[in-house]
C-alpha cells in the first residue's frame, strides 16, 4: 500500500506541463533589440516614428518633440462572453512608447511594445498585467517602417 501514494505523486508531476518561454534576455540584449540608429535629422526621425505608430493603428496619447518621448495605445479588445455572462471582464491592449534622441550626428530611437491585460469584476476589484513584447520580428518590422517613412519624408523635401 505504500506504493500507491508514490504513484499518485508521480502521476501528478507527469501530468504537469511546463511552458518554456525561451531564454531570459539581459537588459543589454533588450536594449539592443529595441534600439536603432539613423543617419537622419532628429525632426525627420521623430515625425517618422509618430507616423509608424499611426500606420500600425495606434492612437498617439502624447508626442513631445522637445523631450523625444512618444506614447501610443493600440485598439483594445475584450471578451464578449466574459463581458455579458460572467462577473469578470478582461480587456487586452498593446501599448507602445518611443524615445528619440540626437547623439552626435546620429538619431537614436528606442521603441518598447507591451501587451496589457486589464481585468475587473462586478465587485469592483481591478487588476492589470503588463507583458513586455520581446519578439525580434516585431521590432525589425517597426524599424524597417521607420526607415521607409524617413526615406519618403526626405525624398519629398
Amino acid at each position: 500500500m505504500k506504493i500507491l501514494p508514490f504513484i499518485f505523486v508521480l502521476l501528478l508531476f507527469v501530468g504537469c506541463e511546463t511552458i518554456d518561454s525561451g531564454p531570459e534576455l539581459t537588459p543589454l540584449e533588450i536594449q539592443s533589440l529595441q534600439t536603432r540608429s539613423f543617419d537622419h535629422s532628429y525632426n525627420v526621425t521623430f515625425r517618422s516614428v509618430v507616423s509608424l505608430f499611426q500606420d500600425l493603428g495606434y492612437i498617439i496619447k502624447s508626442a513631445d518633440i522637445n523631450t523625444g518621448f512618444i506614447q501610443a495605445d493600440g485598439a483594445s479588445e475584450s471578451d464578449y462572453f466574459l463581458r455579458y455572462f460572467e462577473v469578470e471582464t478582461e480587456t487586452w491592449q498593446t501599448r507602445a512608447t518611443a524615445f528619440v534622441e540626437q547623439i552626435g550626428n546620429r538619431t537614436m530611437v528606442r521603441i518598447n511594445f507591451v501587451d496589457s491585460v486589464e481585468s475587473s469584476t462586478v465587485f469592483g476589484a481591478r487588476d492589470r498585467e503588463d507583458i513586455p513584447i520581446l519578439d525580434t520580428h516585431i521590432y525589425q518590422n517597426a524599424f524597417e517602417k521607420i526607415g521607409s517613412a524617413i526615406f519618403l519624408r526626405e525624398a519629398s523635401q
